[in-house]
């Protein structure tokens, strides 16, 4: 049990501060940490690793040179449309993941390469204008096809299929699993399957994509992943608060439960950092206090009622964001269909993916495109769409629909002096 739980920052337990310290004076390693040399890629003839670019460092090098990469800093987290450099996009939420989890990784003893690419390509599929922009997504992809959009899924068919660079099965599985609309009170890794570890992983990723409960059973296959998981909604709980905040959403935290955590950012990764620290260090599972997880869960559940079910927020979504949604993947899988070359989709989407690949040695070029294109249209139209930034969305849709219906506008720098 962590002491100073009545303070409003938590400290490690006398015990647990000095086995850590005695066991990194006499060089223990965590037995439960991935190695390097675990490391499973779908071409293990390529990549070989090298002193200076460990194994998983190649896997953060390559997300963080991937394409959609840079894409991230302007795609919502939670709040949309105010032009406000003060409020996070997903490009911070990544980062912000990856610095709590390594901490915490660090401390534990893990392979923190790995935390550090789960973390940096978890998001990397995110639809524009965060949830909702998924949940509009998922509504008109299962309309026509009957099959599941979820953005941990396709943050994996982007680093896997769309821009392949061999990127390891540890590092997918991570982002398959971050789900980090899931809390649990005790993270424990799966095994891999010994025989078919990529078999396993696919057939996963297609049931996510046809099961509706499917999505929230995957368990990651390493401590690391666990560890990326649970710091997902650690970095998103306290920052979402503050964003709320600045723009006026809510007055302050002061509405939210304090508990044994606190309700501000701060407290909130300073605590949970601690807890999970003191309940998991030298265990092959990630875990913490039984009041912590009650007063975690209940810190979401008030995130929820207080900012993501505000209804300012989803009026202006359903009334606009939604409708545009409909009127472009319409368009846009007309587009699919006749196979036009002088098409948006195929000049801005097509040509990206193959200029993407362009210098990648682990296929032939024409025949990766040829069976791109040969695939459900919808496939593709939720391809371009996904990967779509918040303004280039808005400004695809005027540029579509010049006299169209709808129209979002932004709150402005000077809109409320």
């Amino acid at each position: 049990m962590s002491v100073n739980k009545d303070s409003k920052y938590h400290s490690l337990s006398k015990e647990v501060y000095e086995q850590i310290l005695g066991d990194r004076e006499h060089g223990k390693i965590n037995p439960y940490a991935c190695k390097d040399s675990d490391i499973i890629r779908r071409q293990p003839d390529h990549d070989a690793p090298h002193l200076w670019r460990p194994a998983f460092v190649m896997d953060v090098e390559k997300i963080l040179h991937n394409n959609y990469y840079n894409r991230y800093s302007d795609k919502t987290q939670v709040i949309s449309c105010y032009k406000n450099d003060d409020i996070s996009r997903r490009a911070l939420h990544v980062q912000l993941v990856s610095r709590i989890a390594r901490t915490i990784g660090m401390t534990l003893g893990l392979n923190l390469d790995l935390i550090e690419a789960i973390s940096l390509g978890h998001d990397i599929g995110h639809t524009p204008f965060g949830h909702a922009g998924e949940r509009y997504l998922n509504e008109i992809y299962n309309e026509h096809t009957g099959r599941l959009f979820n953005h941990n899924i396709h943050s994996a068919r982007v680093l896997d299929k769309l821009i392949f660079r061999n990127i390891s099965l540890q590092v997918l599985d991570g982002v398959i699993c971050h789900n980090g609309e899931m809390e649990q009170q005790c993270y424990t890794p799966k095994t891999f399957n010994a025989d078919d570890p990529w078999g396993e992983f696919d057939r996963s990723v297609e049931d996510c994509y046809t099961d509706p409960s499917a999505n929230k059973k995957q368990i990651p296959g390493t401590l690391e992943g666990c560890i990326m998981r649970i710091s997902d909604i650690i970095a998103y709980l306290g920052k979402d608060r503050q964003d709320a905040i600045k723009i006026g959403l809510i007055p302050n935290d002061d509405s939210f439960s304090a508990g044994s955590l606190g309700s501000s950012n701060a407290q909130i990764i300073h605590n949970m950092t601690v807890n999970i620290i003191e309940n998991s260090y030298g265990k092959p599972y990630i875990s913490m206090d039984p009041d912590v997880y009650e007063t975690f869960s209940k810190a979401k559940t008030e995130n929820y009622q207080n900012i993501y079910n505000n209804d300012s927020l989803n009026t202006m979504y359903n009334d606009n964001i939604k409708p545009i949604f409909y009127c472009i993947y319409e368009e846009l899988l007309r587009q699919a269909k006749s196979k036009g070359t002088d098409s948006i989709l195929y000049k801005h989407h097509v040509n990206y993916i193959k200029d993407a690949n362009r210098y990648s040695n682990y296929f032939g070029k024409k025949e990766f495109i040829d069976n791109y294109l040969s695939q459900d249209p919808n496939e593709i139209v939720v391809d371009f769409i996904a990967s779509m930034t918040d303004d280039y969305f808005i400004d695809l849709y005027e540029y579509l629909f010049p006299n169209g219906t709808y129209k979002v506008d932004y709150v402005g720098y000077f809109d409320n002096i």
